[in-house]
C-alpha cells in the first residue's frame, strides 16, 4: 500500500533506468512503425476533411503502451520475457509516433503540395498555367519530404536545456503525456452516411450530422471554446453571410459563373477563410514574438537583481526538489553536442537548398537560403510559444511565408509554386521543432534519455517521410481529393493555393467588394484576439476570456462548412455529461474512449478505400427527398402522368 501512494520519482526508486541503447528496442521500432501507419490515415484523413488536427500525443503513449504491455504480459506468462517495458521505452514509442504523424501533417499532402496540382489550380481560376502547377508524383514528393524534414531537428537541440531547464517552460502536450506514462508504469496505473438532421434546407447549406466518429472522437479532445468557434463560424458564414452574398448573384458576380469559379462565391468563401485565418495568425505570431522578447529580458533583468541563493536549495528533502534533481541528472547525463547539432543544420540546409530547387526550379537558391537563415529564430519563438501556450503556430509562420516568396517571384515566374514550396520548407522546420521540444519535455519527466529520444525522433522523421506519401497515394487514387462536394474536400488545398495566389497576383483575382469582407473579417479577428487577450489580462473573477471563439476555428468552416462542427460539438456534449457525472472517471477514460473512436473510424477508410478502388457498389442506396419530389418520383414509378 505504501508504494502505491508514493507520488514522482519515488514511485520509480526500486526500477532501473536502462541506458539509452536500451532504450531503444527493436520490439519498439516495430511497434512505432504499425502505429505510425494507424495514425497516418488518421491524420490523412483529417487533413482531407477539415484540416483540423487535434494533439496525438496522449493517444500516441496511451496505444503504444497497450500495444507493447499486451505483448510483454503475454511472454511473460511464457516465461519468454527477456527485457521489462519501462516508461522511457513507451516514451520512445510516443516520440517515434509523433514524429511520423507531424510530417504527415507537415508534409502538406492536404494543404501546400495538393494545392500545385493541376486539378485544384483549375478550381481556383487564377494563376492556371504550366508554370505554376505541378503535378503530383511520389518521386518527387519523396525527395521534397527527405530534403526538408530533418533540417528542423538540429534547429533547436542546442536550446533544449535553456527551454526546458531554465525557462522551465510547461509544454502541456508533452507534460500530460508524461503523466500518462508515468501513471501507467506506476503499480497503481498498469492495473488501470450523411443523414440531413436539421432538415434537407439546412443540408444543403451543410449542416448535419453524419455520424461520424472520427470528428466525435477530435470533438472529445478539442476544448470546447474550439467546437463552439468552429459551430459559430458555420453559423455565421452558411446560416448568414453566405446567403446574403448570393442574393448579389448577378450584381458582385456575373451570373453565369459556377459556384466552384474563383470569381464567384467561391472567392468569398475562400478569401474570406484566409483573411480571418492571416489576421488570427499574424496576430498570434507578433504577440508570441513580443511576449518571447518580454520574457527574455524580465528573466535576464530578474537573474541580475536577484540573490546568489538558489530558492531549490533550501529544502532538499521535498518530493518535488528529489524529482528535479533526478531528471535533471538523467537529462544532462546523454548529451548532444551543439558542434553536431550546427554542423547537422548546415549540412542539410546545403542538401536541401540544392534539391528543393531542382525539384521547384521557380524557387531559386538564394530563395531558399534566406528561409534557412530566419527559420531558426522563428522555430525558437514556436518552440517557446508552444511551451507557454501548447499552440504552435507552424501554418501561419508557413502562410507568412507563402505572402513572401510568392510576392518576391512573381506570378509570371511561377510565384504561386514558389510561394507554397517555401511554405514547405518553413512549416517543416518550425514544426519540427516545436514537436522536438515537446518530446524533450516529455523525456525530462520520464527520465528518457535525450539522445534515445532525438534518435527516436529521426526513426519517425523516416518513416513519416515514406508512410505520408504512400497513404496520400492510396486516398489519392481512391478518391477525388480537393472536390468541395465530395467527401474528402481537402480545404486547405484552396486556401493555401488562394494566399499564394493573393501574394503573386495582388488583389486584383478578388471578385468585387470581397476585399471590402476579407478586410473586415481579417480587421475581426484581429479585434477578437484583442479583446480576449484583454480579458484575460484585466477580468479575472469570472474569466469571461474563456468564452471567446477562436478566430482561426471560425475561419474554417467558411469554406468547408458546419457539418464536422456538429459532430464535434456532438463529442463536446457527450464529454460534458461525463465530466457532469464522474469528472475523474471522464478524466481517466475520455481520450481513450476518443482514441478509439478516431483509429476505428480511420481504420475502416482503408478497407473502404481498398473496395472504391476495386470498383465495388455498395448493394443498398439512401437518398433524402422532399415530400414534392419524392411524390413526383412516386408518379413516375407507378407509370402516373
Amino acid at each position: 500500500m505504501e508504494e502505491e501512494n508514493l507520488k514522482g520519482e519515488a514511485a520509480f526508486k526500486r526500477t532501473n533506468v536502462p541506458t539509452w541503447t536500451e532504450q531503444i528496442t527493436v520490439r519498439s521500432v516495430v511497434t512505432s512503425f504499425v502505429l505510425s501507419l494507424m495514425f497516418g490515415f488518421i491524420v490523412c484523413k483529417l487533413n482531407f476533411t477539415t484540416g483540423i488536427i487535434p494533439s496525438l500525443n496522449v493517444a500516441a503513449g496511451l496505444l503504444g503502451f497497450a500495444v507493447i504491455k499486451s505483448y510483454t504480459v503475454l511472454l511473460d506468462k511464457c516465461g519468454l520475457l527477456k527485457q521489462p517495458f519501462t516508461r522511457q521505452e513507451n516514451t520512445v514509442i510516443q516520440t517515434c509516433i509523433v514524429a511520423s504523424s507531424g510530417i504527415a501533417f507537415s508534409s502538406g499532402t492536404g494543404s501546400y503540395l495538393l494545392g500545385m496540382s493541376p486539378y485544384i489550380a483549375s478550381q481556383v481560376s487564377g494563376g492556371n498555367t504550366p508554370i505554376n502547377t505541378k503535378s503530383l508524383s511520389l518521386g518527387w514528393m519523396f525527395g521534397f519530404l527527405f530534403a526538408v524534414s530533418f533540417v528542423g531537428l538540429f534547429s533547436i537541440v542546442p536550446l533544449r536545456k535553456l527551454m526546458i531547464l531554465k525557462y522551465k517552460l510547461t509544454y502541456p502536450s508533452g507534460t500530460a503525456t508524461a503523466l500518462l506514462i508515468n501513471s501507467l508504469h506506476t503499480p497503481k496505473g498498469a492495473k488501470l452516411a450523411n443523414f440531413p438532421t436539421f432538415g434537407l434546407q439546412a443540408y444543403k447549406k451543410r449542416f448535419y450530422f453524419d455520424f461520424s466518429p472520427t470528428y466525435v472522437g477530435v470533438g472529445m479532445i478539442c476544448p470546447y471554446m474550439v467546437n463552439a468557434s468552429l459551430l459559430l463560424g458555420a453559423i455565421i458564414s452558411w446560416g448568414i453571410l453566405w446567403p446574403w452574398v448570393e442574393h448579389k448573384k448577378g450584381i458582385w458576380y456575373r451570373a453565369d459563373l459556377p459556384a466552384s469559379s474563383l470569381y464567384s462565391i467561391q472567392g468569398f468563401r475562400i478569401f474570406t477563410a484566409i483573411a480571418m485565418i492571416l489576421g488570427d495568425g499574424l496576430y498570434h505570431c507578433i504577440y508570441m514574438m513580443f511576449q518571447v522578447f518580454y520574457n527574455l529580458i524580465s528573466q535576464y533583468l530578474n537573474r541580475e537583481g536577484s540573490s546568489s541563493i538558489n530558492p531549490e536549495d533550501i529544502d532538499q528533502t521535498s518530493d518535488m526538489d528529489y524529482d528535479n534533481q533526478l531528471r535533471k541528472e538523467y537529462f544532462l547525463k546523454d548529451q548532444i553536442p551543439i558542434w553536431v547539432a550546427c554542423t547537422g543544420y548546415v549540412v542539410l540546409a546545403i542538401v536541401s537548398i540544392i534539391t528543393v530547387s531542382h525539384i521547384f526550379p521557380q524557387l531559386k537558391w538564394y530563395h531558399i537560403m534566406v528561409a534557412y537563415i530566419i527559420a531558426p529564430v522563428l522555430a525558437f519563438c514556436n518552440a517557446y510559444g508552444c511551451g507557454l501556450t501548447d499552440w504552435s503556430l507552424a501554418s501561419n509562420y508557413g502562410k507568412v511565408a507563402i505572402l513572401i516568396f510568392s510576392s518576391w517571384v512573381g506570378i509570371d515566374n511561377g510565384g504561386i509554386i514558389a510561394g507554397l514550396a517555401s511554405c514547405g520548407v518553413m512549416m517543416s522546420i518550425v514544426s519540427t521543432a516545436s514537436d522536438l521540444m515537446q518530446d524533450f519535455k516529455t523525456g525530462y519527466l520520464t527520465l528518457a534519455s535525450p539522445r534515445s529520444m532525438f534518435l527516436s525522433q529521426v526513426l519517425g522523421t523516416i518513416m513519416g517521410c515514406v508512410l505520408s506519401p504512400l497513404t496520400f497515394w492510396f486516398y489519392y487514387k481512391a478518391y477525388t481529393i480537393g472536390d468541395p462536394k465530395g467527401s474528402y474536400p481537402a480545404p486547405y488545398g484552396q486556401i493555401f493555393r488562394g494566399i499564394s495566389l493573393l501574394g503573386a497576383n495582388g488583389v486584383s483575382s478578388l471578385p468585387k467588394h470581397c476585399l471590402v469582407l476579407a478586410i473586415i473579417c481579417f480587421c475581426s479577428a484581429v479585434f477578437i484576439n484583442i479583446i480576449r487577450d484583454l480579458l484575460m489580462h484585466f477580468e479575472t473573477k469570472y474569466k469571461i476570456y474563456r468564452f471567446v471563439p477562436s478566430p482561426m476555428c471560425m475561419a474554417i468552416p467558411f469554406y468547408v462548412g458546419g457539418y464536422f462542427a456538429v459532430d464535434m460539438c456532438i463529442g463536446s456534449l457527450i464529454l460534458y455529461v461525463w465530466e457532469k457525472k464522474n469528472k475523474q472517471k471522464a478524466k481517466d477514460y475520455a481520450p481513450a474512449l476518443a482514441s478509439g473512436l478516431i483509429c476505428g473510424d480511420s481504420l475502416w477508410s482503408v478497407p473502404a478505400a481498398i473496395l472504391s478502388l476495386a470498383g465495388v457498389k455498395s448493394p443498398i442506396c439512401m437518398k433524402f427527398l422532399s415530400s414534392a419530389v419524392n411524390q413526383e418520383v412516386d408518379n413516375i414509378l407507378n407509370g402516373v402522368n
